[in-house]
């Protein structure tokens, strides 16, 4: 069964910083491309950062230079460093992976940047 469960969300002052986590198994967790979500209250859900077994990265321009993605294959654990937070990041965040021909999220985890 696969799981992926994030933590870390929380509130933070505009400028500050923050780590997601994403804690998978049931998956071969360092083949595997891991990926961060967001969703914003009322908009679309947008990817914003990927990072492959290979630990090659990709990131949403909105985001590039402040965030980062890596991970830890002994944990079987990708994180997400967020620097200079801004209120337009405040959404519920998302691990993702897919496995066997089928996709898999956690269960988010609200960021809110907010003075």
């Amino acid at each position: 069964q696969v799981r992926l469960v994030e933590s870390g969300g929380g509130l933070v002052q505009p400028g500050g910083s923050l780590r997601l986590s994403c804690a998978a198994s049931g998956i071969i967790f360092s083949i595997k491309t891991m990926a961060w979500y967001r969703q914003a209250p009322g908009k679309q859900r947008e990817l914003v950062a990927t990072i492959a077994g290979n630990s090659t990265t990709n990131y949403a321009d909105s985001v590039k230079g402040r965030f980062t993605i890596s991970r830890d294959n002994a944990k079987n654990t990708v994180y997400l460093q967020m620097n200079n937070l801004k209120p337009e990041d405040t959404a519920v965040y998302y691990c993702f992976t897919t496995w066997g021909g089928y996709n898999y999220w956690g269960q988010g985890t609200q960021l809110t940047v907010s003075s």
